[in-house]
């Protein structure tokens, strides 16, 4: 597998550690079944829509509500997910949420104890890259996984470079339908 460019180079590649590139949706899926406490963090590019009409905020929910993760709405947020019928488990700014998860004694959104992975989809790539970089050096107590269609160096698994949406919309399907799957 060649080397992934991430789609903001200034500063990203520094340390030996970087994501796990995965490109196959049911690995996402089994990875995604394995932790105890999921968080699913929304952001706002997932107020846009697909060219069928479909809004992006809906694979999100969809993937929550298949195994039951509990969801952190970021930025202006809230209001859609409220308009597509779920309440999210929490409000915070991308900020506020990193900050709490760099905590291991941090009891979750739930209150059932601190989260063991933590997604993150539709959050701007420089916020995000950030975001990740102070997760992966000060909260080695968690995973975390990216679902934009662009890899996040920074995250514990990332999905690759999808240079055409409907490629990117595919996987997120294949991963939905293969959450849904029993095991």
């Amino acid at each position: 597998m060649s080397a992934v460019i991430p789609r903001h180079r200034v500063n990203v590649l520094t340390g030996i550690k970087s994501a796990k590139l995965i490109e196959d949706p049911v690995e996402y899926a089994n990875l995604i079944k394995k932790a105890k406490r999921p968080l699913l963090v929304v952001g706002p590019l997932l107020l846009a829509s697909t060219p069928d009409g479909k809004i992006l905020m809906e694979y999100a929910l969809n993937i929550a509500k298949a195994c039951n993760i509990p969801i952190c709405a970021t930025a202006q947020t809230k209001g859609k997910i409220v308009e597509l019928g779920v309440q999210p488990d929490c409000v915070y700014d991308v900020v506020e949420i990193v900050n709490a998860l760099k905590d291991p004694d941090w009891k979750g959104v739930k209150k059932e104890g601190n989260h063991d992975l933590v997604m993150f989809f539709g959050i701007r790539s420089d916020l995000g890259n950030q975001g990740l970089s102070t997760l992966k050096h000060f909260a080695p107590h968690l995973k975390t996984m990216t679902l934009c269609k662009h890899y996040f160096p920074h995250a514990s698994y990332s999905v690759p470079n999808f240079k055409k949406d409907e490629k990117w919309l595919e996987f997120l399907e294949g991963l939905i339908a293969n959450l849904r799957k029993g095991d």
